[in-house]
């Protein structure tokens, strides 16, 4: 290794160890509460240091928030090659499950996930476009598989052929999250005034999204 690769290296470790160290900070205090200071003390760096790096704690949640991304979509390919499903209806369903495992099993990445898409924090100011497009690329990743699943569906006569797939696709993703979202955060309510759990609602929820998606002949067979 020549010296040129080996600093990099050596820069690529310390960029990790900051990442590393703030998630632990933001994870632990929340986002709002942490501050660089925070991070550079986690990561026994000088704040100096932290900066040559990051140039805003938004930069350094959105390379968290990337990295729940990356999580997701090696879950997802796992899972569903290992579910082999008969069918894109069963497919779309296997997704629908690995996310709320995801977000069950990975709260603090799921929330940062949330954040993002929801529009929570301000990701404009201090975010490298870079980052961004990173960020957009694997956003669109699990969108063209849900598309793709979709126009299999369409092809096996399962699913709706006048439907459009990328606004079928944004609304599966958007309910999704949706659904999931209330699910993780009115657990009590839904127990307590409604005698509902979040397994329940999500099941009722996609029950009703399916539905609308089948054909005729499909829906006939449930």
């Amino acid at each position: 290794m020549g010296i040129n690769e080996r600093k990099e290296k050596e820069k690529e470790i310390r960029r990790n160890d900051i990442i590393d160290a703030a998630e632990r900070i933001f994870f632990t205090k929340g986002y709002d509460n942490a501050t660089m200071d925070d991070v550079a003390k986690e990561a026994e760096f000088s704040k100096r240091t932290v900066y040559v790096y990051f140039n805003s704690k938004e930069q350094i949640y959105f390379e968290i928030m990337i990295r729940g991304y990356k999580l997701l979509i090696g879950i997802l390919k796992d899972d569903l090659q290992k579910e082999k499903a008969c069918n894109a209806i069963e497919e779309i369903r296997q997704i629908a499950l690995t996310l709320y495992r995801f977000s069950k099993d990975y709260p603090e990445y799921f929330k940062a996930i949330m954040e993002y898409e929801n529009g929570e924090l301000d990701f404009q100011k201090g975010v490298p476009d870079q980052a961004r497009e990173e960020c957009y690329a694997l956003g669109e990743e699990i969108l063209g598989h849900l598309i793709g699943v979709l126009e299999k569906g369409m092809k096996e006569d399962s699913i709706r052929s006048d439907l459009d797939v990328v606004k079928t696709a944004l609304v599966l993703w958007a309910c999704m999250i949706g659904v999931f979202n209330i699910a993780k955060r009115k657990a009590n309510y839904l127990k307590n005034y409604h005698m509902t759990t979040p397994e329940e609602l999500i099941s009722a929820a996609f029950q009703l999204i399916f539905r609308s998606m089948q054909t005729e002949n499909r829906g006939n067979e449930r």
